[in-house]
């Protein structure tokens, strides 16, 4: 069986056209016709009906092509995968992250990486948008809390825990909460969210989740802004352990509520990187996925 021919005959039946084929593989039209035939002569069966607009699978090769489709992809995998050993990435490797995120976790990555890959150039969008990946020609995002369904290939890369904080110097002047529902006594931040509720969610040991609504006469959209707030002494609020663990460290920021587990909206949030496709990855996106899961892998700071 001629691999070639089985890779011509996946092609043709994803793009539905000889013509296209040939000229993407850069063949001449009748060499794409002759592999089909000569498919079709060794299968004993007719695989596409031609006619002089189009070309249509018969049932035979729809069938045939959802067998061996997987089967070339990987394949092709193996075939780039074996080609890219002992090679260095190059080219532009084009990276989003939230702003927050990207400043406190990947920015400081970023020296080790580009020097342990020292051909490769790197484009990071730091924004709280989230980008089309592939309007945008992205080659990875890491996007935080609970994954949309979105069509993307998608990599757990650490949990998302949250933490109820406020600074000493408020909770001496205010009083220390005792039960969640305390908190609607006292100054919250609140973070705004258009079509999710803005309640703030604790689960017991038991499993058993209260839902409380935090008030509070301040605002903002953006977790550097609450945590500054929260140094000012201006109120309670709720924060991703990441981006205040050095706070808590410190004591800059007390945390509330130890005994439970907190979350805004949902408590199954991740870190996530996220690309448009499992089928080939380039070894530029292979080396910063594998170079960031050890990264995490090694122990964060705001999971000790």
């Amino acid at each position: 069986m001629d691999m070639e021919n089985l890779a011509i005959f996946v092609e043709v039946m994803r793009k539905g056209s000889f013509s296209t084929v040939a000229r993407d593989r850069e063949l001449v039209p009748s060499t794409v016709s002759r592999a089909i035939a000569s498919l079709e002569e060794e299968l004993g069966t007719r695989l596409l009906q031609r006619t002089t607009r189009r070309i249509k699978p018969t049932e035979a090769g729809q069938l045939y092509f959802q067998r061996i489709e997987p089967i070339i992809d990987e394949l092709q995998r193996a075939n780039n995968f074996t080609a890219d050993l002992g090679k260095n990435p190059t080219g532009e490797l084009r990276l989003t992250a939230s702003m927050t995120f990207g400043n406190l976790n990947v920015v400081p990555l970023l020296p080790e990486f580009m020097a342990t890959y020292p051909l490769l150039d790197v484009h990071l969008d730091l924004s709280d948008s989230v980008i089309d990946l592939v309007d945008a020609s992205v080659d990875v995002a890491i996007r935080l809390g609970k994954l949309a369904e979105t069509g993307l290939v998608a990599t757990r890369l650490a949990n998302m825990d949250f933490v109820i904080v406020a600074s000493p110097e408020y909770l001496q002047q205010h009083g220390t909460p005792q039960q969640p529902e305390d908190i609607q006594s006292h100054q919250c931040l609140i973070f705004p969210m258009q079509g999710v509720s803005s309640d703030w969610l604790f689960r017991d040991a038991n499993g058993t989740v209260t839902a409380v609504k935090p008030r509070g006469r301040l605002q903002l959209t953006n977790a550097m802004a609450h945590k500054q707030c929260a140094l000012d002494h201006m109120g309670i609020t709720i924060l991703s352990k990441w981006s205040a663990w050095e706070e808590l460290r410190s004591g800059k920021l007390i945390q509330l509520f130890s005994d439970y587990d907190t979350a805004m909206a949902d408590f199954d949030n991740a870190v996530w990187l996220v690309y448009p496709s499992r089928k080939y990855l380039p070894l530029k996106v292979r080396v910063f996925i594998d170079f960031m899961k050890d990264k995490f892998r090694e122990g964060l700071p705001w999971e000790s």
